[in-house]
């Protein structure tokens, strides 16, 4: 009886283990490469893969590229060796990008991109999730006719040339301003997203176009950089600045007047519906190719 009883239980604790590993086998591991870290919504973006991940039990590694292709093509390659079940890339450079891609996809490893898309022939992406960049380039360009309407003038725009999440804003805003010839859009300058590149960008704009009369920054660093330059030079309230993003900094300064207004992006709900398309592809459902993630406006009406 006692023998009995014996293999009863080592049967048990067996089973047991095997249910702990194939629990284990089971954890999907997700490599993560993001743009940066060093904006707000790529943070919020990132709380929002942590937070959807953990509802299915998905294992998450993020680092971020810093704006440097070559190392985030590093940081795939090592995701790539680590052999990790997906990867997700916010890419530093939309061409760039297609060689790691297609790396990735000799590995048979599953490629989702977040916020900006591959651009290159090279790599194949199981979805792209991101705002509808597009539409949120209209509504700032509604914003800075709205803001101009009754006299027009001269428009810049600080740019970040190289990732499809801002060309498809700008594409969205010179679309609107197109339709308004009271407003001229006379330089299209790179400050790449950072805000120290935007505020000098903005310093050498007001030595060359003194009479410039709104500023539209491709993101909130652009925003926040141009403001500052604005406010050294003395012409706060005398430069209209529409901003993309609608971050909590960007939000207050909105408040106080020295933004005008935002495109508003929903980076969490961008994180959360791509880890919704990977749990989708795991599971062998289909998954489209695009989604877009809807926008809107900050103003200081907003709450």
């Amino acid at each position: 009886m006692k023998r009995w009883l014996s293999v009863v239980i080592l049967a048990v604790m067996v089973f047991e283990l095997m249910g702990v590993q194939e629990a284990f086998a089971a954890t999907k591991l997700i490599g993560v490469t993001l743009l940066t870290r060093e904006h707000q919504f790529y943070r919020d973006l990132e709380a929002g893969l942590r937070s959807e991940a953990a509802k299915y039990g998905f294992e998450l590694q993020v680092v971020a590229g810093e704006f440097d292709f070559g190392k985030q093509a590093a940081q795939i390659d090592d995701f790539i060796s680590k052999k990790v079940d997906a990867l997700i890339i916010a890419p530093c450079d939309s061409l760039a990008v297609g060689g790691s891609i297609a790396e990735a996809n000799k590995a048979g490893i599953p490629v989702f991109t977040v916020d900006i898309m591959n651009l290159s022939p090279q790599g194949k992406v199981v979805c792209a999730v991101q705002s509808d960049n597009v539409e949120g380039g209209r509504q700032a360009g509604r914003l800075m006719v709205q803001a101009l309407k009754d006299k027009g003038g001269k428009v810049v725009i600080i740019n970040h040339p190289g990732v499809t999440s801002v060309l498809d804003r700008v594409e969205g805003f010179r679309e609107i301003i197109a339709q308004h010839p009271e407003i001229k859009i006379i330089a299209d300058v790179p400050a790449w997203g950072q805000r120290d590149r935007a505020m000098a960008a903005m310093e050498d704009i007001l030595l060359r176009v003194p009479d410039v009369a709104g500023v539209f920054g491709i993101n909130d660093d652009s925003a926040l950089g141009a403001v500052a330059a604005i406010e050294a030079a003395g012409k706060l309230g005398k430069i209209v600045v529409v901003g993309y993003d609608a971050t909590p900094e960007a939000k207050d300064a909105i408040k106080a007047g020295k933004i005008y207004g935002d495109a508003i992006q929903y980076p969490t709900l961008i994180g959360q519906k791509a880890i919704q398309a990977i749990a989708d592809y795991f599971a062998g459902k289909k998954v489209p190719e695009k989604i877009n993630v809807e926008v809107g406006v900050w103003t200081k009406d907003s709450k």
